[in-house]
């Protein structure tokens, strides 16, 4: 891939320096400390940071940025909310982070055509705020209030995309800052289109390696009639998941079905202050009018009696809703404090349907009898669940304890032709892995990544090294 990427961490010049103040004043940044925030994100592994940060607030400086930064073969990082957990905004050569979240416009919403267009720094909760009064809102629910360029970089997805999709299906157009400094939008608002490559999924995804998305244009969707939430507790693991698979069989079309095993409830009571019964759980919503939500409900708690679900427990009020979904959102945190100073260890999968239980199963079992404390939850409605441990950060053994568990969840996954990320990305943590799942198409990839970056400065050693 270059000179650059293979020769470590690259210093910069004094020059360098007093041209990006010349562009940026104060807002360039080289303190320590906003370096350090900067080299970390919700992710096991150790900082690394930048060596300086840049604020950008138009699309144009992120050209001129990244045109000195190609003159100077400096390594330049797009950082949006640091919400990412496979390292995948770690400046691992150094160079400059750009810091996109000033650039928070809501250009344009055109409610007549259920779309919007966002500059990259918008986060998902703000744009929502913002949609709420137009009868609209943006279903893609990582969990983090992340920012869109960034959810669209990582092709991210969540508690919804089991009936709205993922980034993937979320993203109508993109602007996107190329790494030889030019602008281009990859597509029109229309609805479908044959005109060409697709550029816009070829960017959705890439992690910032190909190029720095700076406008999103998003599909959007009405505001549901009515709205249901429920929780379901169930005796085994492969009891709860059946009652999923079953209803997706039955073309029930759930909003979002989220599982939470006995471990991670007894967190979420913990941290959230919750009285769930301490048992697998399933949590459920249900969109549509008031009728269709009433029959989606009686058949899906027809399927979890069958399975040996228990009662549902419902949350009918917007405020208990939104209690509900916050404790799954804070799921997370919860699992990494189920013990004092630890840190936490995410890692996700994804496989057919079909095959879902098993891989749970044998995952559960394979947890049970770790010495490391670890939970399970996941999206469960589209195959991809996620297992977070917390581990003692001065304990090597638990460090390799948990590699070897999480390896061995990675064969399972793609044993049963599923893949090694369901939603995280590749980052830093799996890119052995996308070799193992995807062979020859990874040097493809590599093609491409040379192709439009051949100096290799946007986000080096990400995807592959």
């Amino acid at each position: 891939m270059g000179p650059l990427v293979q020769s470590g961490r690259v210093p910069l010049t004094e020059a360098f320096v007093g041209a990006l103040r010349d562009l940026f004043g104060e807002r360039l940044q080289t303190g320590e400390a906003i370096c350090l925030e900067h080299g970390r994100s919700e992710t096991h592994f150790a900082s690394m940071p930048p060596d300086a940060v840049v604020f950008a607030q138009t699309t144009e400086e992120v050209a001129d940025m990244v045109r000195l930064c190609g003159e100077a073969q400096v390594p330049l990082i797009p950082f949006g909310a640091g919400t990412s957990v496979e390292g995948n905004t770690l400046a691992v050569r150094g160079g400059v982070a750009l810091n996109l979240s000033r650039m928070d416009r809501i250009v344009a919403v055109n409610a007549e055509d259920f779309d919007c267009t966002v500059e990259a720094g918008v986060r998902r909760e703000q744009l929502n705020e913002h949609l709420r009064d137009q009868g609209l809102f943006f279903p893609i629910d990582p969990g983090a209030n992340a920012t869109i360029g960034g959810m669209a970089s990582t092709r991210a997805s969540g508690t919804n995309a089991v009936r709205y999709g993922t980034m993937r299906e979320a993203v109508l157009s993109l602007k996107v800052v190329t790494a030889d400094g030019r602008i281009v939008r990859t597509s029109r608002r229309a609805r479908k289109s044959s005109a060409g490559y697709d550029l816009t999924r070829l960017f959705v995804g890439s992690e910032g390696t190909l190029g720095i998305i700076t406008e999103v244009t998003l599909r959007l969707h009405a505001i549901p009639e009515a709205i249901a939430s429920a929780t379901c507790s169930f005796d085994s693991v492969k009891g709860a998941v059946d009652t999923v698979v079953q209803s997706i069989q039955l073309g029930v079309p759930l909003a979002r079905v989220e599982i939470l095993d006995d471990m991670q409830i007894r967190a979420v009571n913990r941290w959230s202050k919750m009285d769930l019964p301490e048992l697998t759980t399933l949590f459920f919503e249900f969109h549509g009018s008031p009728t269709y939500v009433a029959e989606q409900t009686e058949t899906v708690r027809e399927l979890a009696e069958a399975n040996g679900g228990g009662e549902f427990r419902w949350a009918n009020l917007p405020e208990e809703r939104s209690r509900l979904w916050k404790a799954r959102h804070e799921a997370y945190y919860a699992a990494v404090n189920l013990r004092a100073g630890a840190i936490g260890w995410a890692t996700d999968v994804c496989v057919p349907m079909s095959r879902l239980a098993e891989c749970i199963g044998e995952t559960k079992a394979e947890l049970e009898r770790s010495s490391v404390p670890a939970t399970i939850l996941g999206h469960v409605g589209d195959g991809n669940f996620h297992v977070v441990f917390s581990i003692d950060p001065t304990s090597p053994d638990e460090l390799e304890e948990v590699k070897a568990i999480n390896a061995r969840l990675v064969r399972r996954a793609l044993d049963m032709d599923g893949t090694c990320t369901g939603e995280h990305g590749i980052g830093l943590g799996k890119q052995d892995w996308l070799v193992e799942e995807l062979g020859d198409a990874v040097d493809l990839m590599r093609s491409i990544k040379t192709a439009l970056d051949p100096i290799g400065i946007l986000n080096p050693g990400k995807i592959f090294s």
